[in-house]
């Protein structure tokens, strides 16, 4: 398959590197000095599940030097999607499919929007990565997964060809019987671990430990199914239980990436996790008061962070 990777942090970097390495048609898209380390070394992934590099990765930062491609699995965070979205016009064809693996779960309805619904798809991802340096991604474990699925829960063809490419690659690919219950079961997971582990600055490890910061931690978990079953996701009455036996699975030093964009002072996704919970809340009735606080306490640094 020829797939083009929008967004090569950790995510798009890792993932993109494995199915290149799995020997798929995969390009790169890329900025500054990332993008031209790409372009003169290759692309560089320490795993846990052992090292490996892509020499000669085609890399870019025009995806209309790229042209039309089977899939384009869009990697960037999830403040930027409305903004990248018409840019990534250039990559699609007829078939192309457009698979978000953003935390949140607005992703797809903002690619939506700005595409149409033809090729855009719902994904979701599990995986612990990030930018090493230049060039180079460094995989930490999680789950290595790729949950993708239509929008309407249909099965189809193109979903399938993407999840097989996935799955070909080494990695966890399936396709969830409600794409919108998987994805709100990982936006309770991940909105809790990162907000509670921002505001406190401490790692999972501590916040599951001590019995106050736990608490918050289920709390906002619980906040997070209130909304989603009072907007007709149909989340398990299980999904908290599940969600906190998640967090406990996590290694001790554990970090969300919310949490290290907010440590190392840079913009986060704030936005999208806490602030959508508390918005989307507000908008169906239902109080978050711990994501309130989280939101509310975090703010002022994300706005310095954003100049």
């Amino acid at each position: 398959m020829r797939i083009a990777i929008y967004g090569t942090g950790g995510v798009g970097g890792y993932f993109g590197g494995r199915l290149a390495q799995a020997g798929e048609d995969v390009t790169f898209i890329a900025r500054g000095a990332h993008l031209e380390a790409i372009r003169s070394n290759g692309l560089r992934v320490s795993s846990v599940h052992g090292d490996f590099a892509v020499a000669g990765a085609r890399a870019t930062d025009s995806p209309a030097n790229v042209g039309p491609v089977d899939a384009v699995l869009v990697a960037v965070k999830a403040w930027q999607v409305a903004e990248i979205a018409p840019l990534i016009r250039p990559l699609i064809g007829p078939d192309t499919v457009v698979v978000p693996l953003q935390n949140g779960v607005e992703a797809a309805p903002q690619l939506v929007e700005g595409l149409g619904p033809d090729n855009v798809v719902g994904g979701l991802c599990r995986v612990v990565a990030l930018i090493e340096g230049p060039g180079h991604i460094r995989h930490g474990g999680g789950d290595d997964f790729v949950g993708i699925a239509e929008l309407d829960n249909q099965p189809s063809e193109r979903v399938e060809r993407v999840r097989a490419a996935l799955a070909e690659a080494g990695l966890k690919a399936e396709s969830p019987p409600d794409i919108h219950a998987a994805l709100w079961a990982k936006f309770l997971f991940i909105c809790a671990w990162g907000g509670v582990g921002a505001v406190t600055r401490s790692a999972v490890g501590v916040t599951r430990s001590l019995p106050l910061t736990r608490a918050m931690l289920e709390g906002a978990m619980t906040e997070t199914h209130n909304v989603a079953r009072a907007r007709g996701i149909n989340l398990p009455d299980t999904a908290v239980a599940t969600g906190m036996a998640a967090i406990d699975r996590q290694p001790e030093g554990g970090e969300a990436s919310m949490q290290r964009d907010i440590q190392d002072g840079r913009p986060s996704e704030l936005e999208s996790q806490n602030g959508a919970v508390a918005r989307l809340g507000r908008e169906s009735g239902v109080p978050t008061p711990t994501h309130d606080f989280i939101y509310g306490s975090l703010l002022p640094q994300e706005l310095r962070a954003r100049g």
